[in-house]
C-alpha cells in the first residue's frame, strides 16, 4: 500500500496588506506625496506591506467619508478585489467618518496615522515608564471614540492596530476608561518621581541630549560616543526610552582639559505626532528640557531635511526646550558623493563647504557634517561639543 505524501502546513503569519489614502487640500498642496511616503514607512515599521496610494484633490476632506463618493467607490472595489486588510488614512477622522468607511468596506480595518503611531509605540515600549506612557496615550485617544464606531476591534483578532487597550477597553464604558486613565496617571507620576530623583542626582554635570526627527541616526551617534548597545534599526521609533551614558572626550590640545558629560538619546519626532503622545512622553523628553546642550541630528540625505528640522524645532518649543544651546549635526553625508567624491547637499547643488558657509551665515549657530556609520568628521563634532563645554564651565 502506497504511503500518503506528508503534507506540510506553514505556521508563518501572513503579512497584512494595506492601502494609503490622503486628500490634497490648499493647506498641504505639494506635500501630500511626501506625507504618504512617510506614512508608508510607518506601515512598514508596523509590519504590513503597502500595495497602493489613493489620493484626491478637495477643498477640504469630505465630512461624511473623508473622500468623495466616486473615489470611495474606487477604493472599496480595489480593497475587495485585492483582499486588502488595512485602509490607512493620513489624517484624523471623526467617529462618523470611521463608522461610514467601515460600513462601506465591511470588516476591513480603518486606521488613521495617529492610531498607527500609537500601535508602533505600543510594540516598541520596553520599560515600565514607556509602557505606561503609551497605554495612557492610547486610552486618552480612545476615550472620545467609545461610541461603537471601532467595532472592528472586537471583530478582528491580531494584526496591526490591535495591540493595547483597544482589545479589552472597547467593551467598557467611559467611566471605566476614565478610571483607568486616572490610575495610569498616578502610576506615571510615581515613575516620574523616581526619574526626577535620578536626574537631580546628576545635577552639576554637563548634560547633552540627542534630539531629531525619527530615524535620522541618533542612536548610531549615541553608540559612537558611548559604545552603548542602543538599538539601531532602519524603522521609525525603534527606541522609545531615554538612554543616558557618561562620555569622556580626549584632552583638549590647548588646555589639556577633558570634557566629560552625560549624553542622552530621546524619542524621535515626526510630523503630526499625536498630542496625547507628546503629553504622555514629557517625562522622557525631560532629558531634552533639562539638557545644557542639544545635539540636533539631521538626516542630510533626506531631500526634506529642512521641513523635518522645522518639525523638531516646533516640538522643542512646545515642550519648553526651544531656546537651548544647540549644535546642528548633519548626519549621513556619505549618502551624497559624486563620482569625483565631492559632497553635494541633495537638491541644493552645494558642496559641504558651501552649504556649511551659507548655513552658518544665515543661521549663526554651530553646525557640523558627519557620517556616524563611517565615522567621518567626528573630531569636528567633538571639538564643537568641547567649545560648548568650556562655555558652560565659565558660567
Amino acid at each position: 500500500m502506497a504511503k500518503r505524501p506528508i503534507q506540510l502546513h506553514s505556521t508563518a503569519v501572513k503579512q497584512e496588506t494595506a492601502i494609503l489614502v490622503g486628500v490634497e487640500t490648499p493647506e498641504n498642496t505639494g506635500q501630500l506625496q511626501e506625507f504618504l511616503l512617510e506614512l508608508e514607512q510607518l506601515v512598514f515599521t508596523a509590519g504590513a506591506a503597502v500595495k497602493r496610494h489613493f489620493t484626491q484633490k478637495l477643498a477640504h476632506p469630505d465630512p461624511k467619508s473623508y473622500v468623495g463618493k466616486g473615489k470611495l467607490a474606487e477604493i472599496t472595489q480595489y480593497v475587495k478585489d485585492q483582499e486588502i486588510d488595512l485602509v490607512v488614512i493620513d489624517d484624523e477622522l471623526s467617529p462618523s467618518q470611521i463608522r461610514n468607511l467601515e460600513t462601506e468596506m465591511k470588516d476591513v480595518k480603518i486606521l488613521t496615522r495617529t492610531h498607527l503611531i500609537l500601535d508602533i509605540f505600543s510594540k516598541n515600549a520596553r520599560s515600565a515608564q514607556a509602557k505606561t506612557q503609551v497605554e495612557l496615550a492610547q486610552s486618552i485617544f480612545l476615550l472620545p471614540r467609545l461610541t461603537g464606531m471601532w467595532t472592528h476591534l472586537s471583530k478582528q483578532k491580531g494584526g496591526i492596530g490591535m495591540k493595547g487597550p483597544g482589545e479589552t477597553e472597547i467593551e467598557t464604558d467611559r467611566r471605566a476608561l476614565r478610571n483607568r486613565i486616572s490610575l495610569l496617571r498616578e502610576k506615571l507620576q510615581h515613575i516620574e518621581k523616581i526619574s526626577l530623583t535620578q536626574r537631580l542626582s546628576r545635577k552639576g554635570e554637563f548634560r547633552v541630549a540627542l534630539v531629531g526627527y525619527t530615524n535620522v541616526g541618533k542612536s548610531t551617534v549615541m553608540n559612537l560616543f558611548t559604545g552603548a548597545e542602543v538599538l539601531v534599526e532602519n524603522k521609525l521609533f525603534a527606541t522609545l526610552d531615554a538612554t543616558v551614558r557618561k562620555v569622556v572626550l580626549p584632552a583638549d590640545p590647548e588646555t589639556g582639559t577633558h570634557a566629560h558629560f552625560l549624553l542622552s538619546d530621546t524619542v524621535g519626532f515626526i510630523r503630526k505626532l499625536p498630542t496625547t503622545l507628546v503629553e504622555s512622553f514629557k517625562s522622557t523628553l525631560a532629558e531634552s528640557i533639562e539638557a545644557d546642550l542639544l545635539l540636533h541630528v539631521v538626516d542630510i540625505s533626506n531631500p526634506n531635511f529642512e521641513e523635518q528640522m522645522a518639525t523638531v524645532k516646533q516640538t522643542l518649543l512646545d515642550i519648553g526646550a526651544g531656546e537651548k544651546p544647540e549644535i546642528i549635526v548633519f548626519n549621513k553625508i556619505d549618502a551624497f558623493r559624486s563620482h569625483e567624491n565631492e559632497f553635494y547637499i541633495g537638491h541644493t547643488g552645494l558642496t559641504a563647504a558651501e552649504f556649511e558657509k551659507s548655513w552658518l551665515a544665515r543661521e549663526n549657530q554651530p553646525a557640523v557634517f558627519i557620517s556616524a556609520t563611517k565615522k567621518d568628521n567626528i573630531d569636528a563634532l567633538k571639538s564643537a561639543i568641547i567649545s560648548e563645554y568650556k562655555r558652560y564651565k565659565k558660567k
